[in-house]
């Protein structure tokens, strides 16, 4: 897979393996705020099926709610993350990295309430047990590469850790070590490995 890289604007510049996907569910950041944090999630609608249009829908606020009983209990809901990394490793970015994606809600790194404000969020399309596949993987990886190459990100902690009491995500299945291998990523920074 050739590189990933951004443009000017915090967007991924054309790729054979990129959809750029705007959502409306995005804001600025605070003046002079930039981000240090990347936060990995999961995500899969409805729970543990792949590879259908919900999520896409989702955070552009077009979710059939009535398509599966289960997706009812997110009408109302406006989230976002800067990226989805689908299972085939195709990557759909729905936020410019340059404005807070609404990934993270109540949470807090180091002592720093808000996380949105100085993170970039990075959904993979899967469940808390599921392994993730290869092509994940290796799309993360170079998403990860391009993304230090833009902004100065100094720490890579799952949505379970900067939101403890109400998350999960990405679960046992992440496989960090293994993340940190391949994406050059230190391991002193990443959170506290099982």
């Amino acid at each position: 897979m050739s590189a990933l890289a951004l443009d000017r604007q915090g967007w991924l510049k054309p790729h054979a393996t990129v959809t750029l996907a705007p959502s409306p569910n995005c804001d600025k950041r605070p003046r002079g705020v930039e981000p240090t944090l990347l936060v990995i999630h999961n995500i899969s609608l409805p729970p543990g099926q792949f590879g259908g249009p919900e999520i896409v829908d989702f955070f552009q606020n077009k979710l059939d709610y009535d398509s599966h009983p289960w997706l009812d209990r997110l009408r109302g809901v406006t989230v976002s993350a800067h990226f989805l990394v689908r299972r085939d490793g195709q990557v759909v970015q729905f936020v410019s990295t340059d404005e807070r994606a609404w990934h993270a809600g109540v949470s807090s790194f180091k002592g720093r309430e808000r996380c949105n404000d100085f993170s970039i969020g990075i959904e993979l399309e899967g469940t808390d047990t599921e392994p993730y596949t290869d092509e994940q993987y290796e799309t993360l990886q170079s998403l990860t590469r391009a993304l230090r190459a833009r902004h100065a990100l100094s720490d890579v902690w799952g949505h379970e850790h900067i939101a403890p009491q109400r998350k999960t995500d990405p679960g046992p299945a992440f496989q960090w070590r293994r993340y940190a291998r391949e994406s050059q990523w230190l391991l002193r920074e990443l959170p506290p490995l099982a």
